[in-house]
């Protein structure tokens, strides 16, 4: 393992005003998405969806770090025959990969599952290494609700976490570690900032028995919000502060930076929280965002799977990126918002 250049990847990552464009959707994630916008899911739309992003030169140039990419795409090609991931590095980003099978109901813990996919990963990392890819991305999923989340779970993923985080080293890649606790359900704010503390405590503890270098991990944490469904909806300041708390009391300084999921927030909101956090200062880490539907939900609608849409998409996406680069400057208004719009 080299450490020093894991560590220049993941300061790269993090890099003053930009953040990571997480367009690693599964065939059936992404059939959602095209659904709801009207399109076919076919592998030529969805590679024509994705060039359409890569291709927007200005926001990938100056906003985007790193994509994160799904099996499909790292090999796929654009129209003219050019690598998807050659699109990504001519824009000087990084293109990674997710590596992960997905989540799986874990074993006599109802309502929790497992996230799966260690089984031959060192060979699958060693592949997209040749491919292209320099950093990974490995998501487990905890849900609140009554009962849970359980010790079983939350250790059991914080284990499959440490272990792919190692694999991901030891192979020259660098391990984005997504510990997602779910905003799904009626808990309130409070509920959320004590299971991601109890989270965040054990993920570490597994990152450190596994021997993981800190300095070559991003970490890829929720926000601490209230359940979608809590009649309690926190204010941006009250987000923030919570959980750059529960980020100084969990996250070691060693970590290079945090790129936050937006976890069904609204674009609007995941920015103005990432802002606010950002606006407080002296954090011992980057904090940026690494957003999927957050920066893709705008670029889809206009795009609609049309050619002649393709402008107006690059727009869009150009906008979400821009908005999203000034958040982490701690820059972003919703006077900007409008201004840009």
């Amino acid at each position: 393992m080299n450490l020093d250049a894991l560590h220049a990847i993941a300061v790269k990552m993090v890099a003053p005003g930009k953040g990571i464009l997480a367009a690693d959707e599964s065939s059936g994630t992404i059939k959602k998405r095209f659904d709801a916008i009207k399109v076919e899911n076919t592998e030529e739309n969805r590679r024509d969806y994705r060039e359409m992003l890569f291709r927007t030169t200005k926001a990938m140039q100056e906003h985007i770090s790193g994509v994160i990419l799904f099996d499909e795409t790292i090999r796929q090609k654009a129209k003219d025959g050019t690598t998807l991931v050659s699109l990504i590095e001519a824009a000087g980003s990084i293109p990674g990969i997710k590596v992960d099978a997905g989540a799986k109901p874990l074993p006599f813990s109802p309502g929790e599952t497992i996230t799966e996919g260690l089984d031959g990963l060192r060979e699958r990392f060693q592949d997209y290494y040749k491919l292209g890819a320099r950093f990974a991305k490995w998501r487990a999923v905890i849900d609140i609700a009554d009962g849970i989340p359980t010790y079983n779970c939350i250790s059991a993923n914080a284990q499959a976490l440490a272990r792919y985080a190692a694999l991901a080293q030891e192979n020259g890649i660098v391990p984005i570690v997504e510990p997602e606790v779910l905003m799904d359900g009626d808990h309130d704010i409070q509920r959320c900032e004590d299971v991601t503390s109890w989270v965040l405590s054990e993920v570490f503890e597994a990152l450190f028995v596994a021997d993981v270098a800190l300095e070559g991990i991003i970490l890829k944490p929720n926000m601490i919000v209230p359940g979608k469904k809590c009649a309690a909806q926190n204010s941006v300041a009250d987000v923030a502060e919570r959980t750059v708390k529960v980020l100084k009391r969990h996250v070691p300084s060693a970590v290079p930076g945090i790129a936050f999921l937006s976890g069904g927030q609204s674009d609007e909101d995941a920015t103005a929280h990432l802002s606010a956090m950002n606006a407080i200062g002296g954090l011992p880490w980057g904090l940026t965002f690494s957003y999927g539907r957050a920066l893709q939900a705008a670029p889809q609608k206009a795009w609609a799977g049309k050619a002649e849409n393709v402008a107006a998409g690059q727009a869009a996406f150009a906008h979400r990126a821009l908005m999203n680069s000034l958040a982490a400057l701690g820059k972003w208004s919703k006077a900007e918002e409008q201004k840009a719009a």
